[in-house]
């Protein structure tokens, strides 16, 4: 069976911090490439954030432009948990965060095989 299953989401003030855990089970332990996507109300699914696995390091990440510098990805593989730390959180932050796993690269929702059911994350102004 595979699962991932976000935690962490919630209510908090404009400047505030956050951590998402998503933590994966069955075939999705073992996906190549993590990611996070976000989907605001009325909105597609946004690409926030992948990390993809690695032989030789802890593996390489890339963010959306819209979170550089405010958001980080990582991965504990130990543990089977990708994480999302959100810092400088903004009103338009507010999403339900999907976690996401796939075989290969993701870039967008298309190259996932693999959806968690989402966190919701809303940022009060």
């Amino acid at each position: 069976q595979v699962q991932l299953v976000e935690s962490g989401g919630g209510l908090v003030q404009a400047g505030g911090s956050l951590r998402l855990s998503c933590a994966a089970s069955g075939r999705a332990r073992s996906a190549y490439a993590m990611a996070w996507f976000r989907q605001a109300p009325g909105s597609v699914r946004e690409f926030v954030g992948v990390h993809r696995w690695s032989r030789w390091s802890d593996g390489t990440t890339d963010v959306a432009d819209s979170v550089k510098g405010r958001f980080t990805i990582s991965r504990d593989n130990a543990k089977n948990t990708l994480y999302l730390q959100m810092n400088s959180l903004k009103p338009e932050d507010t999403a339900v965060y999907y976690c996401a796993a796939g075989s290969r690269n993701i870039g967008g929702p298309d190259d996932v095989n693999y959806w968690g059911n989402g966190t919701l994350v809303t940022v009060s102004s």
